[in-house]
C-alpha cells in the first residue's frame, strides 16, 4: 500500500469516527428497568452477578425475568425511608403471564430490581402472583420516575404512543 492510499484510508477511519459514535447509542434520557431471579452459585460465572440482599450476598441471573418492555403502566409512592419512591407496576400480558410463571416456580428465592444498573430492592417470593402487578418499595429517584414517564403512562393516563 502506497501512502497516498494510507493516508485516505487513516482520513477516512478518523473523519467517520465522531459519526459512529454519536450513531452508537440514543439521547440518554431512556430508562432500563429490569427484574431479576436469585440463579445458583454454581451457575456460569459470566451469567449471573452478586449483590447484598438481606445480609447476605446472593447471585442473581444477568437476563432479567421482566423489563421495561413489559410495563404497560406505573404509580410512583412515596417510599418508607423517606429519601426516595416506591413503584407499582402493572405488567402487559405477556410480562403478566412470565411473572406467574416464574413466581409459581420459584418459591423461595429472590427477586431484584435494577434501574439504569443499579440494584435498588429485592423482594423473596412466597407465592405466585397471578394479578400483574410488581413492586418496588424503595430506592426510586424523581430523575428515574421522569425517566419512566417517557417509556410508559402512569395508572389511570391513556397509552403513550
Amino acid at each position: 500500500m502506497n501512502r497516498r492510499t494510507f493516508a485516505i484510508l487513516l482520513s477516512a477511519v478518523f473523519g467517520l469516527a465522531p459519526l459512529a459514535v454519536q450513531a452508537g447509542g440514543k439521547a440518554g434520557d431512556d430508562c432500563s428497568l429490569t427484574f431479576h431471579l436469585e440463579g445458583d452459585a454454581n451457575d456460569n460465572p459470566k451469567m449471573i452477578f452478586a449483590e447484598n440482599v438481606s445480609g447476605k450476598v446472593r447471585v442473581f441471573r444477568r437476563m432479567s425475568e421482566i423489563s421495561e418492555k413489559d410495563i404497560e403502566s406505573f404509580a410512583p409512592f412515596p417510599a418508607a425511608d423517606g429519601a426516595s419512591a416506591g413503584l407499582m407496576i402493572r405488567l402487559k400480558g405477556a410480562g403478566a403471564r412470565r411473572l406467574a410463571a416464574v413466581t409459581s416456580t420459584n418459591p423461595d428465592r429472590w427477586m431484584i430490581a435494577r434501574i439504569n444498573g443499579r440494584s435498588i430492592d429485592a423482594v423473596l417470593i412466597d407465592k405466585q402472583i397471578s394479578d400483574g402487578k410488581l413492586v418496588i418499595w424503595k430506592g426510586v429517584s424523581q430523575l428515574e420516575i421522569q425517566q419512566l414517564d417517557k417509556i410508559a403512562p402512569r395508572i389511570g393516563e391513556p397509552k403513550k404512543r
